[in-house]
């Protein structure tokens, strides 16, 4: 029974099979396309076609800017990149602040600097603190610093100023204004000169005016008058010299006259002949001259 049985299952499959040739052999073969048809297609080609023109423009604009800018391989414009440091041809101008080492111009060729409002030079420590400052602005110039010096092409020191004096180390110090010069305090200076054909005048308005030197004060007119205007009292001292008055003439004007008594005169007319008299204070009179001498007669001056 199982021989008959297997041989019949084997047929039933031998047919199934042979059904299933036929039918594939009858049916044509299927085509599987691969890729990107229709609207999607085009709309790639588009973007493609947009992306190939922004890369243009964008080389066409970087190319010009390089013209433009005047960018080599040596800097860029005016900008040249040396061994020393940055080289500037032509004027330049800077919208933020510069840090620089050394600015310095061609050889032969000046440096000028140009700010429309004002132009600050600062120096700082470590610490970003300032120490020196010098700043130029339309209100004035002005220099911020311990010291503040002046010097020559061969080093000497012309001017220095500081919070404890101020040195002016020229052979001669001049001063044009019209009002002269003004001192708070004290001036010490081995020679004071007027210019030539001008006048020496030292005033002091409001309060006193003090000469001193240890080995003498000498005030010399050669071509010229001296005039010594006070409006009390000119006082000449010597503490232990003398004081001389050495001239051909010498004129005390405005001195008081002493008066004799009636008796003695009313005899004569007015004589226009005085000797001088003084006092045991030692105030000058005049008294009118005689045979003899008249300053006892004549001495009401120094009650």
């Amino acid at each position: 029974l199982k021989r008959p049985v297997l041989s019949s299952v084997l047929q039933m499959t031998q047919e199934q099979c042979t059904h299933r040739n036929n039918v594939q052999s009858s049916e044509k073969p299927q085509v599987y396309k691969v890729g990107i048809y229709g609207w999607r297609k085009r709309c790639l080609y588009l973007f493609v076609l947009l992306l190939m023109i922004l890369i243009l423009i964008n080389l066409a604009l970087t190319i010009w800017i390089l013209k433009v800018m005047n960018f080599t391989i040596d800097g860029m414009g005016n900008l040249r990149i040396t061994e020393k440091g940055l080289k500037l041809e032509g004027p330049s101008e800077f919208l933020k602040p510069l840090y620089a080492k050394e600015i310095q111009s061609k050889p032969g060729r000046p440096l000028f600097l140009q700010s429309s409002r004002n132009l600050s030079v600062n120096v700082v420590n470590g610490n970003n603190q300032l120490l020196t400052q010098l700043v130029t602005g339309s209100s004035g110039f002005q220099a911020r610093g311990k010291t503040f010096e002046v010097k020559s092409t061969s080093g000497k020191l012309l001017f220095s100023a500081s919070e404890q004096e101020v040195v002016v180390g020229a052979e001669r110090l001049r001063v044009m204004g019209a009002e002269g010069a003004v001192f708070a305090k004290s001036v010490e200076t081995p020679h004071v000169r007027a210019e030539p054909f001008k006048e020496l005048r030292l005033e002091s308005p409001t309060r006193s005016l003090l000469m001193e030197a240890p080995k003498g004060i000498q005030i010399l007119a050669e071509a010229g008058d001296i005039q010594a205007i006070c409006r009390n009292e000119l006082r000449l001292e010597s503490k232990d010299g003398e004081i001389s008055l050495d001239a051909r003439r010498i004129r005390l004007m405005r001195l008081p006259e002493g008066k004799a008594a009636a008796a003695s005169s009313s005899s004569g007319t007015r004589q226009s002949v005085y000797e001088v008299c003084v006092c045991p204070n030692g105030r000058l009179f005049l008294s009118q001259a005689g045979t003899g001498s008249t300053c006892q007669i004549s001495n009401n001056v120094c009650l």
